[in-house]
């Protein structure tokens, strides 16, 4: 990736309010608004998780995914809302999102599998990065997903 960002985790207490903002902005933007799907974007899981934002020196925010921990969502530590901005699309920050979200899971959660709800036209993103299919297509928010799962290895 040639994108020169700057990367930080945030738990929940420790965002200030430029940052999220920042980053439901750009969820918003993505998931609701490029996807002209109406759903509630705060599902209420937030405060729970960890976010990874990675900034462009000059202030913008490209890209964000958060870490859901065991037992939120699923028995197994999972990622989501993996978003990157329409300006730095096609450079690789999904894949070094993804990337330092297993690398954050490994550290913080060793020996357990990751899991994520995939918008299944990403399958194959995913499946790349390691990610097995878990279930049949099923619609969420009138998106089809699948569930998908990383097996922990050393």
């Amino acid at each position: 990736m040639r994108l020169n960002l700057n990367w930080r985790w945030y738990p929940w207490q420790d965002l200030d309010p430029d940052t999220l903002y920042a980053f439901l902005r750009l969820r918003v933007d993505a998931f609701v608004t490029e996807q002209n799907c109406a759903f509630s974007e705060l599902d209420g899981l937030d405060p729970r998780c960890e976010h990874l934002c990675a900034r462009d020196p000059a202030g913008p925010l490209l890209g964000y995914l958060r870490l859901l921990p065991p037992g939120l969502k699923s028995r197994y530590p999972g990622l989501g809302r993996l978003v990157v901005a329409p300006s730095a699309r096609g450079q690789g920050l999904a894949r070094s999102l993804l990337q330092a979200g297993v690398r954050a899971c490994h550290e913080r959660y060793p020996e357990q599998d990751i899991a994520i709800s995939a918008q299944q036209h990403l399958e194959d993103f995913y499946r790349r990065m390691g990610f097995e299919v878990g279930s049949k297509p099923y619609l969420e928010d009138g998106i089809w997903h699948v569930d998908m799962r990383k097996a922990w290895t050393r």
